[in-house]
């Protein structure tokens, strides 16, 4: 057989040099070199190329950082009225009212360590969110493994939108919701008197059925919310795992066991740092609706607390030094959580160096 004639180019291995190309006709025989578009600068990837490699992303950053800037950070210069005896008619402005400011020191965390409504406050808000982290941390993990099972796509659709709706409800209406139901003048409470069970039931006005009731009304309203993330990782396992461990002979719960929930585990892990991260900071609408039926001993927490002693009592400073103590404790539960969730084998909020 006989071989072509045909001269092949030179390739790198047979002494060709790939940073140059063959020259045009009309040249003179000179070679154009060209950079190959996966070589780096000599000295590496700089600050100024990415600049001008990114400046897109950047310019659509921008907004968001001005944003987070103003929102978050500046107000952090704020947390100086903690150490001042603060009031807002001592100058013309914040700053110039900041600036006429009597120093008082630690004065106001010594208020904080010896006033016993702030210790009952914080009682309650680990309390509630002890119990939201146990009863209803699992629920969006449950919902989203039941949806994922579902063949059907409308099916699955419709129940997603189902789930969504509740999100969407202002606590206002949540609570009326609740009070047509579990009120005095509720359906339970007209069914249970019609039966000759009780003629005094009202579970929205009772102090020790407070905290389950809490964690009722976040749950109904916050759970299929809390499944988008978790439908999110699980539309990126591979279904070929599944398929194998059903060739293996897995059951359904098997391949949910060995399966699913390892996929899972980072996302989790990420949200349950966060979620602990927030023990201390659970809102304060649902709380301030509701304080009324059930009294403060039942239903204070930090975030009411700050409200009623900073804002409808004018006492900013001790309400600052109450925040100041509330992100020092939050950012040390993060920390705590982080290092739980490294030593599980998850990243976390942080990857470990």
């Amino acid at each position: 057989m006989s071989q072509s004639t045909v001269p092949r180019p030179p390739t790198p291995t047979e002494g060709g040099d790939p940073s140059t190309e063959p020259a045009p006709p009309g040249s003179g025989g000179r070679r154009r070199s060209r950079r190959r578009a996966d070589a780096l600068p000599p000295g590496g990837i700089t600050f100024r190329h990415r600049l001008r490699r990114d400046y897109v992303l950047v310019l659509m950053t921008l907004p968001a950082v001005a944003l987070l800037v103003v929102f978050a950070y500046l107000p952090i210069a704020g947390n100086v009225i903690a150490f001042q005896f603060y009031s807002p008619y001592a100058g013309d402005g914040f700053f110039d009212s900041m600036a006429n400011s009597a120093w008082t020191g630690w004065e106001n965390f010594q208020r904080m360590m010896e006033d016993r409504d702030f210790w009952r406050a914080v009682r309650n808000t680990l309390m509630f969110s002890g119990l939201q982290l146990l009863f209803y941390f699992p629920v969006p993990i449950a919902l989203a493994l039941l949806i994922n099972s579902v063949l059907h796509s409308k099916v699955r659709a419709w129940s997603q939108a189902v789930l969504y709706l509740p999100h969407f409800f202002s606590w206002v209406l949540v609570i009326t919701v609740f009070q047509q139901l579990f009120g005095g003048a509720g359906l339970v409470a007209q069914l249970f008197r019609e039966w000759g069970w009780s003629d005094g039931f009202d579970l929205m006005t009772d102090p020790g059925f407070f905290k389950w009731l809490i964690t009722a009304q976040v749950m109904w309203k916050d759970a299929g919310w809390g499944i988008i993330v978790f439908l999110a990782a699980l539309s990126t396992v591979n279904t070929e795992l599944y398929e194998s461990a059903a060739v293996d002979g897995a059951g359904r719960w098997r391949r949910m066991w060995h399966v699913t929930l390892p996929a899972l585990r980072p996302v989790i892990a990420l949200l349950l740092v966060l979620q602990v991260g927030n023990m201390l900071t659970i809102g304060g609408e649902q709380y301030l609706i509701q304080r009324t039926a059930v009294g403060p001993g039942a239903s204070e927490v930090l975030d009411t607390y700050v409200w009623h002693r900073g804002i409808e009592g004018g006492d900013f400073s001790y309400a600052a030094a109450i925040g100041i103590v509330k992100g020092i404790f939050s950012v040390g539960l993060v920390l705590a959580a982080n290092r739980v969730a490294h030593a599980m084998g998850e990243q976390g909020v942080y990857s470990r160096r």
